[in-house]
């Protein structure tokens, strides 16, 4: 924080309680001093660098360079540049899921930007849930902050054709499931998919939040879409270390960019980029750091009037690389500039719409679409109700099947993940490609973690007979860079005693997203009646540890799965507003 508003503190910030504020500085200096610094360098302003590098995480494999040019940047604009570690996520490496230690991470961004000596701080984030851990942390935390993203990976190449993680992954593998290729192409395809290190190339989660938090003001204006590799990521990287040092003499806490005007600038992105749905769940926890409460009927509202314009996998064709190339977030914002909040503050210092004015005139390309050739008429995520998600559901309508977006089928129910792996391949298995498949007890408390397990697979009999997509409806999360006619988020979850909880084999669902209904046709009497006589199914709750003040304070899918004790203390209103 700084002390009269503009005059940082550097290493006489957040001093360590020995009762001698002077003797604590001595000390401080001294140990630090033993690392070779001056004093002409311990008496700058100090910027923070948050390093989430990990042997385990190669979407984070350029975070060693990113963090030098940051404090190259940060030099050049007369700061000390200090980095520290914190807890490093990636999606494949972190059991059970790395939803499971989102709040983790953000709980130990959170306490170290607040221990440290810090006038400001650069979050280096990428992989899917390291940037909104960092995110909810730093607006906690409450000091200047400032995003800086990995970037995504370049693409790579099987047998003459341009693929990338993940979309092209779960593509892959369902036609190897199917029968349509066989063990030694998806080998050779299993070198080919992930060109570099970075996050994946296409819309999934990362690339999600990398484009939100800079249409939310957070990240500096073309920083969302360089890949990680290339020199305009490495560039970005400085820019962002010069720009860290201003904030920290201006003052600019988060508090102060991250306002409800640019969630609902950063809702709007997430709509017109065809985003995961997991961006939704993210921002919901951001805004309850915030203060704010998701109102998921005012997001189904504006997902109406805000098309997909990114032509970009899996609703699309292309990837991360040429999104950068056509212009990235800044020529998209011009697309959508009458519904943005175009006086919401940037940690530029300047508004959004002044940004705006500035950026680079548009040039012919494909992959970011005119209004007037949307990519898909409406956002890429509708919210569902009805009594079988009475709390909401949401369904990513760009990436499903147009056929199943109104549709009438029996379910066919498997209680939890276990037996959806012991019995989906099952060739007894009674399952028709016009039924529901229904996944219960993978949501927040009841999984516990909400895992990426509501993408389905299509049973293997089906799938062999070319099936291709059916609607599937869970209490669970999906990749973003996943494709179906795939229903999340129901809420309440089933472990919570949600309808979804009573849901039988040989019952009928009715999706119908025109009318944003998600229903399940028995009525209420019969539905009572199951729930008194359903068995008690006891909650997972572990005995200690993270364990256990995970399943005992994460909140629903609406909300975030944000620990209650960590939202704000004060609801100070709606994101997006009422009009």
């Amino acid at each position: 924080m700084t002390d009269g508003g503009t005059s940082p503190r550097g290493m006489r910030g957040g001093l360590v309680s020995y009762g001698d504020e002077e003797f604590a500085l001595f000390l401080r200096t001294a140990f630090i001093k033993g690392a070779g610094y001056t004093d002409d360098a311990l008496d700058r302003p100090v910027v923070g660098i948050v390093d989430t590098g990990s042997g385990f995480n190669p979407c984070h494999g350029n975070v060693p360079q990113l963090v030098e040019a940051v404090k190259r940047g940060v030099m050049l604009s007369g700061g000390l540049p200090v980095e520290f570690p914190t807890i490093s996520l990636h999606e494949s490496f972190s059991h059970p899921t790395s939803m499971f230690l989102r709040n983790l991470m953000s709980m130990d961004t959170e306490e170290m930007i607040r221990a440290l000596p810090v006038d400001a701080v650069v979050l280096i984030g990428g992989c899917d849930k390291t940037v909104p851990a960092q995110l909810m942390g730093a607006a906690s935390a409450g000091k200047p902050a400032i995003q800086l993203v990995t970037g995504s990976m370049l693409t790579g190449s099987h047998r003459g054709r341009t693929v990338g993680a993940c979309t092209d992954c779960r593509a892959f593998w369902g036609r190897y499931r199917a029968g349509e290729i066989d063990a030694a192409e998806i080998s050779e395809v299993n070198g080919r998919l992930v060109g570099s290190v970075g996050t994946c190339s296409v819309a999934g989660t990362a690339s999600t939040m990398a484009c939100v938090a800079e249409a939310a003001g957070i990240a500096l204006p073309g920083s969302a879409t360089p890949p990680a590799p290339t020199a305009d990521r490495t560039r970005i990287a400085e820019l962002t270390g010069r720009r860290a040092v201003e904030m920290a003499h201006e003052g600019l806490t988060i508090d102060r960019v991250l306002t409800v005007e640019a969630l609902e600038n950063a809702l709007r992105v997430l709509l017109a980029v065809g985003g995961s749905t997991n961006g939704l769940v993210h921002l919901a926890a951001v805004a309850g750091r915030l203060g704010y409460a998701l109102d998921l009927d005012r997001f189904d509202q504006i997902s109406r009037e805000t098309p997909v314009l990114v032509n970009l996998k899996p609703a699309g064709e292309h990837y991360m690389e040429h999104l950068h190339r056509a212009g990235g977030v800044p020529r998209l914002l011009r697309e959508l500039r009458d519904l943005l909040n175009l006086d919401a503050l940037t940690v530029t210092g300047r508004t959004l719409g002044e940004e705006l004015d500035d950026a680079p005139e548009p040039f012919p390309q494909d992959v970011i679409r005119p209004r007037t050739e949307p990519i898909y008429p409406e956002g890429g995520i509708a919210v569902l109700r009805g009594n079988l998600a009475p709390g909401g559901a949401i369904i990513k309508q760009v990436a499903a099947s147009p056929e199943l977006l109104d549709h009438r089928g029996r379910a066919v129910v498997f209680e939890d993940a276990a037996d959806l792996a012991a019995r989906i391949d099952d060739e007894d298995l009674d399952v028709h490609p016009d039924d529901v498949l229904v996944l219960k007890h993978i949501g927040p408390v009841g999984a516990p973690g909400m895992p990426e397990a509501g993408y389905i697979p299509i049973p293997r009999k089906l799938a062999r007979q070319g099936v291709k997509d059916m609607v599937r409806v869970s209490d669970g999360r999906m990749s973003g860079t996943a494709a179906g006619t795939i229903v999340l988020h129901v809420s309440p979850e089933a472990a919570l005693g949600g309808t979804l909880a009573h849901v039988r084999t040989g019952d009928v669902i009715r999706l119908s997203v025109s009318e944003r209904l998600l229903e399940l046709e028995v009525d209420e009497a019969e539905l009572a009646n199951r729930a008194r006589q359903a068995p008690a199914r006891p909650l997972p709750t572990p005995g200690r540890g993270y364990g256990r003040l995970f399943a005992e304070q994460v909140t629903q899918a609406e909300e975030g799965c944000d620990f209650r004790f960590l939202q704000a203390e004060t609801i100070r209103g709606t994101v997006p507003r009422p009009r």
